[in-house]
Formats: structure tokens, sequence, C-alpha cells
């Protein structure tokens, strides 16, 4: 054999130990597709993932939403001045023609003084039955008649506005007398509310939802209109306001700014003439 076709020959033996044999080839281009297919298959999970996470985020931002939008609205159902927590009641909404109201005549037009005492330390009043004779004749009937006695004042704020709330008989912001009244009566054209002012708590938007509710400000407030109007001045305390200052001092029960004093504040008796 000549040396050239005897090299050709090595040469061609040596490419063909190179090249791989067609079971070898489909071999390789099986493995490449399952890796191809393997790949997209992990693309597609990914892509789902980023899907669901989008969606339980966007779930999750408006459940979030939704939960400060809900506590909101019940703050300022209940927090939010008014008298809060007082349950709307359609039947009694229209109180002005309720047999139960007491007639603002009670109230005989005049002033009347006394004191409430809360916690045996009595605050000297002043009920104006002048400029707000239904709710004086309102405050006059329940007090003579005993309601407010052991009563405790359920609600305290120390922020923004500085009010001491009272006369539920549930003690926890629901109570009435069985009845509820309106219109507002006598509420500061400019919002402020000055230390030692009573006045009637209601049901935020509602001027016919006043009861028994009524305030006490313990320091200088401007307290904003709602819907329906300001809050019904209907006295003033005359002296100083000692006898709640611990109540004030101890604070809102856990520690917060509005809700049930630290420092029970009870109504021994309320006396007026």
């Amino acid at each position: 054999m000549a040396l050239g076709v005897y090299r050709s020959k090595i040469e061609a033996d040596n490419l063909e130990e190179t090249l791989p044999t067609k079971k070898t080839l489909k071999t390789i281009d099986a493995a490449a597709k399952a890796r191809a297919a393997d790949y997209a298959a992990q693309q597609k999970q990914q892509e789902m993932r980023k899907v669901r996470n989008s969606r339980d985020n966007r779930i999750a931002l408006i459940a979030s939403a939704g939960a400060v939008v809900l506590a909101l609205v019940l703050q300022l159902g209940y927090f939010g001045f008014g008298p809060g927590s007082v349950t709307p009641n359609p039947t009694a909404s229209s109180a002005a023609s309720s047999a139960l109201v007491p007639s603002p005549a009670l109230a005989e037009g005049r002033t009347w003084s006394g004191s409430i005492e809360i916690n045996g330390k009595p605050l000297t009043v002043e009920i104006d039955g002048a400029n707000a004779p239904q709710a004086a004749a309102n405050f006059l009937s329940l007090a003579n008649s005993g309601f407010y006695s052991g009563n405790t004042c359920h609600r305290l704020v120390t922020e923004g506005i500085y009010v001491l709330q009272c006369g539920d008989p549930n003690g926890d912001g629901t109570g009435d007398p069985g009845y509820k009244w309106g219109p507002i009566e006598n509420a500061p054209a400019d919002d402020s509310y000055k230390t030692g002012v009573l006045a009637m708590a209601r049901q935020s938007g509602d001027g016919s939802t006043m009861g028994s509710q009524f305030f006490i400000v313990y320091e200088d407030s401007v307290i904003p209109s709602d819907a329906a109007g300001g809050y019904t001045v209907f006295g003033k305390i005359t002296g100083d306001l000692s006898a709640i200052d611990d109540v004030v001092a101890g604070g809102v029960e856990g520690g917060g700014t509005d809700g049930k004093p630290a420092v029970e504040a009870k109504i021994s008796a309320i006396s007026l003439k």
C-alpha cells in the first residue's frame, strides 16, 4: 500500500473514531430536548410563582387597606367624637314626638344650680334651662329620678379633645334611658368648648340621638361639628375640677388616649334646685 493511501486510511479511521455515531447523536439530542423541556418547565413555574406572589400581595394589600378603612370607620363611629358607641335606634330617632322625652317646660327657662358627685367628690354645676331647655329638662328629670346614681363615666379622651363622658347605664357607651331626642341646642358656633362645659353626647352625624350620655370638658377643646352640627351645651362646672383630677391623671386604661378611664369614675349623686 502506498504511503499516501495508508496515511489517508489512518486519518479516515481516526476521523470515524472522533465523530459520534447516530445512536450517540440521538442520545445527545434527546438529552438536549429534555434539558430544554426542564428549563421551560422551570421558567413556567417561576412565572406562576410571580403571578401568585403578585396576586397574594394584591390580596394582602387590599385586606390591609380594608382593615385600615374598617379601623378608621370604627374609630370615627366609636371614638370620633360624638357619643361614639351610642347604638342607632330608628324607632327613637324622632324622639321629640316621644311621650317618654321630658317636656322642655320642666327646665322653666331658668338656671338650675347644684352638684354632681363623682367618687364622692362634688362638682358644683349650673344647668342652663334658658338656652338648652330640652337638654336641661332631660338632665333634670333623669337626675331627680336617680337614673345617674351609681353609673360610671365610661370614656376618657386625653389627646386632641379633653373630655370625660358619663351617663351610660350600661357603662360601655351603648346605653340610653329608653328614648332618644333632638334637635341640637346651644352648640358653640366656633366649635370651641371651654373648660367646665357640660354637653350632650350623641351618635355621630345624627342630631336626634341624644339620650342620657353627657360629657365634661376638663380642658379647653375644639370639637369639630359633623354633618348634624355641634354638641348641645346644657350647663357648666362653676367651681374647680378637683373631683376628677385623679381620674384624668390616671389616664386611659391600657395606656391609650381614648377609652375607659384607668381610675374608675362613678357618679355618686346629683342634686339640683
